[in-house]
């Protein structure tokens, strides 16, 4: 197994589904852009609320990702 060096930068996803799908849709926008993605961590989760209803989660990522050679 070769050693390999990675790289961290943080994003936000929101969703007005859920906590994963937001997450789910802040990966696949990161995936557009930054190549060799391994690995997220969810450093926080918070949410906006409307008329005693949540309306929206938002969820902050640190995404690991390969650089290249």
């Amino acid at each position: 197994m070769s050693d390999h060096v990675y790289k961290k930068t943080e994003i936000v996803g929101s969703s007005k589904t859920s906590i994963e799908d937001a997450i789910e849709q802040a990966i696949k926008r990161a995936d557009k852009t930054l190549k060799h993605l391994d690995w997220f961590e969810v450093v926080d989760t918070r949410g906006h609320i409307e008329t005693g209803e949540v309306a929206h989660y938002q969820v902050t990522l640190k995404i690991g990702f390969r650089l290249s050679d």
